[in-house]
């Protein structure tokens, strides 16, 4: 077992144990059955509780969480889509950790993604030896959600092909699974109480692999959309960028008015008159306010800089589009310089560091 203080990113579970331990411990509201906490404790467990020395884990509407976790306590899945970066999977983390205990039952959607994945394979060592057994079964995710009563959760779900996002239609209706190689009782599975799936989809993927009709009416749809209030956003990536930088060693930050830079310029590329193709996200400005520590620290020994954005940016913004990098080009050139403060002038003059 690797150990928590080497984990570079342990599961919700671990990170809050202290959090989830103290809400069970006080927990006096009813539950759904199979539940860890209550929808009560479970929304503060996400949304956070000053007064009870919960932190805040998710900065969106808290309504959205409300809705979720309602659904979950029915007999629909939940289905959370929105735009790439905007904490869907953190938010199906979080909620999965507070309704279960556990988290990382997770079925990773792709391309290549297969039933065996989803439901269950075999140890082919045993299966020759033995023939098909209990012994030789090796359960996937589906299946010990179903067998254990936790929460499945299934991320890109639309990337998989159509047939393999299907195999889940008996298991979201009639709550049971089917296993063909195995005789009697041990031929079926039947979904214990606390089962569910949380499912998220970005809306830019939606149509790569378009849902079934018969698989959308087993979900409850929610959209996830980006943080609106610049404040709420400069200080969730300042939050969450010192955390990273810490783990990484880093013991200086970027100012905050660098990160106001940053922020502002993210928000300036994906809402304005020439936003950018890419995903100008919450989630990538705190991958590049880290990139923008590391830079400072480990090249000069200090906090990062509005040049280091520009640097920085360069990968973020233009990622695979040529014409990405010229309205990025464009911006730091026309935009920045409107703009009054040190760090903008400074984020002008770096211009040049963009590459091309």
């Amino acid at each position: 077992m690797t150990s928590t203080q080497t984990m570079q990113r342990p599961p919700a579970e671990v990170r809050h144990a202290d959090e989830l331990a103290r809400l069970r411990d006080s927990d006096t509201a009813p539950k759904p059955p199979g539940w860890a906490l209550s929808l009560e404790a479970a929304r503060r467990f996400v949304v956070g509780d000053e007064e009870r020395g919960i932190t805040k884990k998710f900065v969106g509407d808290p309504s959205l969480v409300d809705r979720a976790l309602v659904t979950l306590a029915t007999s629909r899945g939940l289905m959370l889509v929105g735009e790439p970066g905007t904490a869907k999977s953190l938010l199906s983390e979080l909620i999965a950790a507070a309704v279960s205990g556990e988290s990382t039952l997770t079925i990773q959607g792709g391309a290549a993604t297969t039933e065996d994945q989803i439901k269950y394979s075999w140890n082919y060592a045993l299966l020759v030896a033995e023939g098909p057994s209990p012994r030789s079964l090796v359960p996937a995710p589906m299946l010990r959600g179903m067998a254990e009563g936790k929460v499945v959760r299934f991320e890109e779900i639309t990337r998989c092909p159509l047939e393999v996002q299907d195999c889940m239609l008996s298991m979201l209706s009639d709550r049971v699974m089917a296993i063909g190689e195995l005789n009697g009782p041990d031929g079926m599975v039947f979904a214990q109480d606390g089962f569910n799936v949380i499912a998220t989809a970005n809306t830019r993927d939606r149509g790569v692999n378009e849902m079934s009709a018969a698989l959308k009416r087993r979900f409850n749809f929610e959209t996830v959309f980006p943080i609106a209030d610049f404040d709420t956003e400069l200080a969730l990536v300042e939050q969450e960028s010192a955390k990273l930088l810490a783990k990484s060693g880093v013991e200086l930050t970027p100012k905050r008015d660098v990160l106001e830079v940053l922020v502002r310029t993210f928000r300036d590329l994906r809402e304005g008159n020439d936003r950018l193709t890419t995903v100008m996200s919450t989630a990538e400005a705190v991958s590049v306010a880290h990139a923008v520590g590391l830079r400072g620290w480990f090249l000069r020994g200090e906090a990062g800089t509005a040049a280091d954005v520009v640097e920085c940016l360069a990968g973020t913004a233009a990622k695979d589009n040529a014409e990405d990098l010229a309205r990025l080009r464009r911006y730091l050139e026309q935009h920045a310089p409107r703009r009054k403060g040190k760090q903008w002038q400074e984020l002008h003059r770096a211009r040049h560091l963009l590459p091309g």
